[in-house]
């Protein structure tokens, strides 16, 4: 079979291992830069033109696309798609994870446990959405931020205010959640393969960081999920329609809340915290598939 990974960095830990996992198993790979993609859109014979040649019998893709480069990153999927290939991430559904606030308003339709979120036109009843989130500690995320960047925990009202008003001032779309308090800087990381849990790990944030990232310095570790937690999971990468998914969800009072969902999760912490080959699961799901 031959496979093509959508990919900025040949030496990204999860591009390596793709890349091993599938000559493991016997399929041929080409690691290809979307930004150095043309595409030729006609009628009967659509293409893509790369470093001097037409790419030729694609059975599959898997795009790695980096948030930044979405747009264009996405319309390489699509064609791909219309010239046959099957891909690991559909191009619709890569486009629906990306924007924060239609993935919740996506996963509020499914009936998904979700923190209460306020998402408004910068307006100016900011003592109004600092109380639809149930007062402070809340947290605050800039719509297009990634990897924990553009998250702040506003501890008092004060504080709270003055973040809000600040990105109000700056035109900063964002989304204002409430603080969940018992899970105490940490949250899960499902990966979810088509429709399975196939590896979890618990993320704690740093002395001090209400952030659990690994990019902000948070540890991992393997955990085993609640049958509530593992449902949740699969139910929101249902939801979004995604076949290759990293869920991540927080532990209340009131069971598991989804806080994101992940279209390119990374395999170098999820791999390393649970010592599986997360990597052989997404190429087996090409194989089942094409």
């Amino acid at each position: 079979m031959n496979i093509k990974i959508l990919s900025r960095n040949s030496k990204l830990y999860s591009t390596k291992r793709l890349v091993e996992a599938a000559e493991k198993r016997k399929h041929n790979v080409q690691i290809i830069d979307p930004l150095k993609c043309d595409l030729i859109i006609e009628k009967r014979s659509p293409n893509v033109y790369y470093k001097g040649d037409y790419i030729q019998e694609t059975d599959a893709i898997i795009p790695r696309i980096g948030a930044s480069v979405t747009f264009y990153g996405t319309a390489v999927v699509r064609q791909f798609e219309m010239m046959g290939a099957f891909s690991t991430i559909d191009s619709e559904a890569l486009v629906r994870s990306r924007d924060k606030l239609r993935s919740l308003q996506v996963l509020t339709r499914a009936k998904i446990g979700l923190p209460k979120t306020v998402f408004t036109n910068y307006s100016r009843d900011v003592e109004g959405v600092i109380q639809h989130v149930g007062g402070t500690p809340l947290v605050i995320k800039l719509l297009e931020g990634t990897q924990g960047l553009g998250v702040v925990l506003a501890e008092t009202r004060n504080a709270a205010k003055s973040v809000i008003e600040a990105f109000n001032g700056l035109q900063a779309r964002v989304i204002v959640q409430e603080f969940i308090k018992e899970a105490k800087g940490a949250d899960i990381r499902v990966f979810v393969v088509d429709g399975h849990v196939v590896g979890a790990m618990k993320r704690q944030g740093k002395e001090g960081e209400f952030r659990s990232n690994l990019h902000q310095g948070g540890s991992a570790e393997v955990i085993e999920l609640s049958d509530e937690e593992e449902i949740a999971a699969i139910k929101a990468a249902k939801a979004m329609r995604l076949g290759v998914a990293g869920v991540d969800l927080l532990q209340s009072s009131r069971g598991p809340l989804i806080l994101e969902v992940n279209s390119s999760p990374g395999l170098e912490g999820i791999e390393k915290a649970t010592g599986k080959d997360i990597a052989r699961k997404i190429i087996q799901y090409i194989e089942k598939n094409v």
